[in-house]
């Protein structure tokens, strides 16, 4: 059955998505100034100096020129660099709310899942990518991955309406299945955790020893791990309900189609990454290298294989 598009919220998720580019973006400037201009890392090295035990006596004598609780350079520093990062978190929070609204009122305006083709595929991609920031930095403590989930976020979400956007409307009768809901949505919350996984892999591989108000290694691998423990399963179950949906549309579970292909290559390439972590030792940079490579199978899954090549999954109507 074929539904009619609502134009006036069809335009309304358009006008939604560039502005939670823009929000993003912001963001992304918030978080940058935190990295930059914010507290130090290095705090422990500097209170370190404060602290002057004399004999038979255990106060503490703070350095001339400084507050109690305060070093030098935390005092030092502009005090309107301490609200940029909870200003960035607080924007990440209503570009979250306002990609959500955008892709509630595209699903809307046509009656059905939102994410038929590849721009909303890419759109609620972006989605899970920052719902994961946003879970693991509430969790996990993870604000200093802000200004580089946001922008990516920024250039994912410009990338589909610049390139993939199509207008809102009707697909294929094969996606109108409740499959949609199961295969499709594991797919995109898996993504959402395996792009955090990336993001914080190639930052480890471009970092310098001496960049020290980034993340340090150890905290963009934990990050990384944890995201895809959490993902790996659930791509798992993607690729199983991907082959029980292709059993009830085309008669068989596995056919060796391209997305089928790659979805398959995706998923040992994150074993491995797990496999070798846990039993070879795989750590620092030689496990970083493993999980990139993964990410490089899942980007050419989720996009490269809808561009390039052909096969049943074809229908993701690239303009």
């Amino acid at each position: 059955m074929t539904a009619e598009v609502n134009a006036g919220l069809a335009t309304l998720s358009d006008q939604l998505t560039l502005a939670t580019v823009l929000l993003y973006v912001f963001a992304m400037i918030g978080y940058a100034l935190d990295l930059g201009f914010g507290r130090s890392k290095v705090r422990a090295g500097a209170q370190a100096g404060r602290v002057l035990v004399t004999v038979g006596g255990g106060t503490d004598a703070a350095p001339p020129g400084s507050e109690e609780g305060q070093s030098p350079s935390e005092k030092a520093t502009p005090a309107w660099t301490r609200w940029a990062g909870p200003v960035a978190v607080g924007l990440t929070w209503v570009g979250w709310a306002a990609h959500l609204t955008s892709i509630l009122t595209r699903g809307l305006s046509v009656g059905r899942w939102p994410w038929g083709n590849m721009y909303e595929f890419v759109v609620a991609m972006c989605f899970a990518a920052v719902s994961a920031f946003l879970f693991m930095t509430v969790r996990y403590g993870t604000r200093f991955l802000g200004a580089f989930v946001t922008v990516a976020a920024a250039l994912g979400l410009g990338f589909a309406v610049r390139y993939l956007h199509v207008q809102a409307g009707p697909v294929v009768p094969a996606l109108n299945s409740y499959w949609v809901a199961i295969h499709v949505t594991a797919a995109i919350i898996a993504s959402g955790l395996f792009i955090m996984a990336g993001v914080s892999g190639i930052l480890y591989l471009v970092r310098k020893d001496t960049a020290v108000r980034l993340p340090s290694r150890a905290d963009l691998e934990r990050v990384a791990h944890r995201a895809i423990v959490i993902g790996f399963p659930i791509w798992t179950f993607a690729v199983i309900a991907g082959a029980l949906w292709a059993d009830k549309a085309w008669g068989r579970y596995w056919g060796w189609d391209p997305k089928e292909i790659w979805a398959f290559i995706t998923w040992i390439a994150y074993a491995g990454y797990l496999h070798a972590r846990a039993t070879a030792g795989f750590k620092g940079r030689a496990a970083m290298i493993v999980q990139l490579i993964a990410f490089g199978c899942l980007l050419f899954n989720l996009v490269g294989v809808n561009i390039l090549l052909g096969g049943l999954h074809s229908y993701a109507e690239v303009p």
